[in-house]
């Protein structure tokens, strides 16, 4: 079981991104003045601002924040402090180039931009662990402190490091964990194409090879010790914080990124996490959003679910107000009026319970001069302001949500090993990818919501048993432990249903010497005798149900048969297959497992949720195009209603019983009329 989050917001909150060290001080004041007038309560600074504290090696001076702490102080701003960690300064990248991050091949990245560093330099370790200190040891008692930032995005920019350092960690890495390296050649099948190392001096972490031919098994640990790495250096930062920091005030990072086991994160070093919503990067030039599968912007719903799996109630420490992009990449339009409102409110109703905007007023100077905030250059008010305003007496009338949790008619299982093994594998991260996708794009269309339950070392049934029905899609990488605790949950009572490619490789990517789904196979009674991608050769292959409805079988098809206990739920209709089981259904206990042996689709999801009697579980309440989005928080027994419209178009829906408009207290039923962009949330009476 996982243990709880250590810091919930008592009250919906607003704040934005700030930058002192950006602006002339004469404009201190009047900015924050302005932000308190929006709504804006609390301001994130620092976190690129190293040199502001220690201009020189060892040199530290705490005026610049001094002065401007005091100052929010005195005007009741409450602040997120920074660790400025992803922006080294010149003195210490020139003076130890052994802390530069490297390319694959070698080439290090140089002073200038971000993220340049690379987490095992133990020079960077220790010259981390002192700005760290030195700023918590004088700030941590600050009254205008209410949290912390652990650096900015770990893993944002790149998350593969190539250093020398990295080379040296790995090594250690590997020898706690094998021992030997007989263990190690084991474990990494190293007699394939002759790899076989007979010193540990002989391992590097990946090196450029030909026709990228890297050896998976030992890719599958690099992740792991890229994740190490990462959570080592967050938990180095957070222990110093901890020393000095004021008991109510939390410990936090912002982003979800690559090859982090972004949990272990939260459950080892933080309070709270945070996220980073831009939902108009759906609309960046380069893109097609007209012709898109993803539903463009609706998509981050998905990005704001597996932040939720993280932490249940999250905090946005940037939520998108204006156009993105840098001078060198990322050309994007500017939020249309409403959009502001209505990706803020898609974040509130995902579970955020504080909304911060990136950023203030833009910046006139640098790579970011095009990643706009609430105010432009000429730092007039406009619409876009104006719609913060906005936004926020919209969610001071929702303050009765905060803390509320997010409704799931079923659970989509994830865990970090096949994460990690799409990287590595084209065949799994095909299949995986594809019903990522058309999982959530189901979910949405038919108003069916779900949340993502990575299995860790410490999940239990409790974890699992609230949720009737459990997707896995694609556990190619499966263990005794995770095939034990799949069969328990049957056995109370719930619903499991894997997709194909299932079983068939052990924790360090090796295939497996047994039928598959291998260690599933006597959870779900069905048996793989052939499989195949889908032929680009001959005409899609469906499946047919016992009751005659058809369904897709798209990507790639597990021909089976059912073995003693099962029976079989449809069959492929074509091919070379047809007749062969292509869905397998075996109860267990008081429950069932379901082998579905190809990938998930909007359309064969319809099917399969209908089936396991959780398709659209607010039917009763409303009913919604497709083009809108609902969502359902709970607390103390009161449920309320998201609705949201993503569409230039107005959309209208019926709400079947008497609903309350938190907005503006008005009472609600039948046919309503929500306008382009326009978002209602509601109290069902």
């Amino acid at each position: 079981m996982r243990k709880k989050q250590g810091f919930q917001w008592k009250h919906m909150t607003m704040g934005t991104c700030y930058y002192p060290e950006h602006w002339d001080k004469d404009l201190w004041q009047e900015d924050l003045r302005r932000m308190k007038a929006a709504g804006i309560s609390v301001i994130r600074v620092a976190e690129f601002a190293w040199s502001k504290v220690e201009r020189e090696e060892g040199v530290f001076d705490y005026t610049f924040f001094d002065e401007f702490l005091d100052l929010c102080q005195r005007e009741e701003m409450k602040v997120i402090f920074g660790t400025p960690t992803a922006t080294p300064p010149a003195w210490l990248t020139e003076k130890y180039p052994e802390v530069l991050n490297a390319r694959e091949d070698g080439v290090l990245y140089r002073h200038g931009g971000r993220r340049h560093y690379n987490y095992n330099s133990e020079k960077y370790l220790e010259l981390s662990a002192r700005i760290v200190e030195k700023i918590a040891a004088h700030y941590g008692k600050h009254p205008a402190i209410t949290g912390w930032q652990i650096d900015n995005e770990l893993n944002c920019e790149t998350s593969e490091f190539y250093s020398e350092a990295d080379s040296l960690a790995f090594r250690k890495f590997l020898k706690e964990k094998y021992h030997t390296l007989d263990a190690l050649n084991e474990a990494w099948g190293t007699v394939f194409w002759n790899q076989t190392y007979t010193a540990w001096e002989q391992i590097f972490v990946p090196r450029p090879l030909l026709n990228e031919g890297y050896n998976p098994h030992m890719h599958l640990d690099y992740f792991r010790f890229i994740s190490e790495s990462t959570v080592r250096f967050c938990r180095m930062q957070a222990d110093i914080i901890r020393k000095y920091k004021k008991d109510e005030d939390f410990i936090t990072t912002n982003g979800i990124f690559w090859n982090l086991d972004n949990h272990r994160m939260m459950d080892e070093c933080l309070d709270v996490y945070t996220y980073d919503s831009y939902p108009s990067f759906a609309f960046g030039l380069g893109c097609d959003p007209q012709n898109s599968k993803d539903l463009n912007d609706r998509h981050w719903s998905k990005k704001l679910t597996e932040t939720r799996s993280v932490c249940p109630h999250f905090g946005i420490m940037e939520q998108q107000s204006g156009a993105n992009g840098w001078t060198t990449r990322m050309e994007g339009p500017a939020p249309r009026p409403g959009q502001l409102t209505l990706w803020a409110m898609q974040s509130v109703a995902h579970g955020a319970d504080y909304i911060s905007f990136f950023r203030w007023r833009t910046c006139t100077v640098g790579t970011e001069i095009y990643w706009h905030g609430i105010l432009d250059y000429d730092n007039r008010d406009n619409r876009k302001l104006a719609e913060v305003k906005d936004f926020y007496k919209k969610l001071e009338m929702l303050d009765e949500v905060c803390g509320a949790e997010y409704t799931a008619a079923f659970g989509v299982l994830n865990d970090y090993d096949n994460c990690w093994d799409t990287n590595v594998d084209v065949w799994h991260k095909r299949v995986q990818q594809a019903s990522e996708e058309e999982i959530f794009a189901a979910s949405q269309i038919y108003h069916t919501p779900y949340n993502v339950i990575y299995l860790q070392e410490d999940t239990a049934l409790e974890d699992l048993a609230k949720y009737p029905l459990l997707i896995y899609p694609h556990p190619v990488i499966m263990t005794e432990k995770r095939a034990a605790l799949l069969r328990e949950y049957t056995e109370q009572g719930g619903t499991l249903i894997i997709g194909c490619r299932s079983g068939y490789k052990q924790e360090n990517g090796k295939c497996v010497m047994l039928p598959q789904p291998g260690l599933l196979q006597e959870l779900t009674g069905s048996d793989v005798t052939d499989f195949t991608f889908a032929s680009p050769a001959e005409p899609p292959v469906c499946a047919m149900w016992d009751d005659g409805r058809t369904m897709d079988m798209p990507v790639f098809h597990d021909i089976m048969r059912p073995l003693k206990g099962a029976r079989v739920l449809a069959s492929y209709t074509d091919s070379y297959y047809k007749g062969a089981a292509a869905l397998i259904e075996k109860k267990n206990g008081k429950g069932k497992a379901l082998h579905f042996g190809s990938t998930f689709s909007r359309t064969n999801m319809e099917m399969l949720l209908d089936y396991a009697g959780v398709l659209r579980p607010f039917a009763d309440l409303l009913e919604v195009p497709k083009e809108v989005e609902i969502v359902q928080r709970t607390k103390n027994g009161s449920r309320y209603l998201f609705v949201l419209n993503y569409m230039q178009t107005a959309q209208k829906i019926n709400l079947k019983e008497e609903m309350l408009l938190l907005y503006d207290g008005t009472r609600h039923k039948g046919e309503v009329t929500l306008q382009p962009f326009e978002t209602a949330v509601y109290k069902v009476l």
